[in-house]
C-alpha cells in the first residue's frame, strides 16, 4: 500500500486532498499505534516534501521522541518548552512564521526555518503527544495546513 502513494497535485490544498484518503486507506488496515504514526509521518514527509515530520508523545512530565521523518531529533522536550512544549502546555495549535522568533524555540536542526504543531487528544480531551512538522524555508504553514493535518490526526484513535 505505502507504494501506492502518488502525489501528483501542485497546490497545497490539492496535494492534502489527494493524501488524506491514501492515509485514511493506511490506517483503516492496521491497529498499531507506532505503525500508524510511523506511515502519517512517511506518507507527509514525502507527499508533501516536508523537512522534517514527527511526533512527540507524552511520557510522564515530558514529551519523548516517537515515529519520524527528516534529520536527528532532539529526543526529550519540557512542558512548556519550545513550539511542541508551548503547544502541548497550551492544548492548541500553533503555526511559526520563523522559528528565530519563536521564544524559547528549541533548534533540534539550524535548517529548520518554520514549524507547525498541533495537539493529539485521547477520547477524555488528554494531549497525549503533538504532531510536529518543519520546514527549511520561511513561512511555509497556514491555516491550510493546520486545517488537513488536524483532519489526518483526527484519524487516530488514542
Amino acid at each position: 500500500m505505502a507504494d501506492d502513494l502518488i502525489i501528483t497535485a501542485s497546490n497545497k490544498e490539492e496535494k492534502y486532498k489527494e493524501l488524506l484518503p491514501q492515509i485514511k486507506a493506511l490506517l483503516e488496515s492496521e491497529s498499531d499505534a507506532t505503525a500508524n504514526l510511523a506511515n502519517i509521518c512517511a506518507a507527509l514527509k514525502y507527499g508533501m516534501s516536508f523537512f522534517w515530520v514527527g511526533f512527540y508523545l507524552v511520557k510522564g512530565e515530558q514529551l519523548v521522541l516517537g515515529p519520524f521523518q527528516g534529520p536527528v531529533a532532539c529526543t526529550r522536550i519540557n512542558l512548556g518548552k519550545g513550539v511542541c512544549g508551548t503547544s502541548w502546555q497550551k492544548k492548541e495549535s500553533i503555526i511559526v512564521e520563523d522559528v528565530d522568533k519563536f521564544p524559547g524555540h528549541i533548534a533540534c536542526s539550524s535548517l529548520s526555518k518554520s514549524e507547525i504543531v498541533l495537539p493529539l487528544f485521547d477520547k477524555n480531551n488528554s494531549v497525549v503527544g503533538v504532531l510536529d512538522v518543519d520546514s527549511d524555508e520561511l513561512n511555509s504553514f497556514d491555516k491550510t495546513d493546520e486545517l488537513y493535518l488536524n483532519q489526518i490526526i483526527a484519524l487516530l484513535q488514542f
